[in-house]
């Protein structure tokens, strides 16, 4: 799994980002979580700076515990945060089982996902919580994808 984890942050990547694509992007994981019933908290930051949140009904204060435990281990790796946990799950360990850092701020469970701006690199984050932590991932991802194939289409002559 890990290879096409890696695969999905080279393919994922913005040609920029700002707070209307964080407001956009942020709805389409709303109206996706909406649509399935979801209960899920999103967050959407560049740098430290959020622009994006809210808490579907369902969610409590603890999914944004764990949004920023997520968020902390995408920033000190630069990898999504269920890539880092599935890194430590091939070496045949956890990330919580290594005393490197504290469990109570770092979670490398799916949900957080990289904000990839070709050439300069990981500017922000998104994150998704509520849901066990492949399917956070999954929806990040899938959200990532449809964002970025409506910008094509965008840009695509004659449109």
């Amino acid at each position: 799994m890990t290879p096409e984890l890696r695969e999905q942050e080279e393919r994922l990547q913005f040609d920029r980002f700002d707070h209307d694509d964080a407001w956009e992007l942020g709805n389409l994981l709303v109206r996706l979580a909406r649509e399935r019933g979801l209960p899920v908290t999103v967050d959407i930051r560049r740098g430290d700076h959020q622009l994006f949140h809210y808490a579907l009904p369902g969610t409590s204060p603890d999914n944004d515990d764990w949004i920023e435990r997520k968020i902390r281990v995408v920033r000190r790796f630069g990898h999504s945060s269920y890539l880092v946990g599935q890194s430590y799950r091939d070496r045949g360990t956890t990330f919580d089982a290594e005393p490197h850092l504290e469990p109570a701020l770092y979670a490398a469970h799916g949900g957080c996902f990289p904000i990839i701006v070709k050439g300069t690199g990981p500017v922000g984050t998104v994150t998704v919580s509520g849901l066990p932590q492949l399917d956070d991932h999954r929806l990040v991802v899938e959200a990532i994808e449809a964002f970025l194939e409506s910008r094509g289409a965008e840009k695509s002559p004659g449109s």
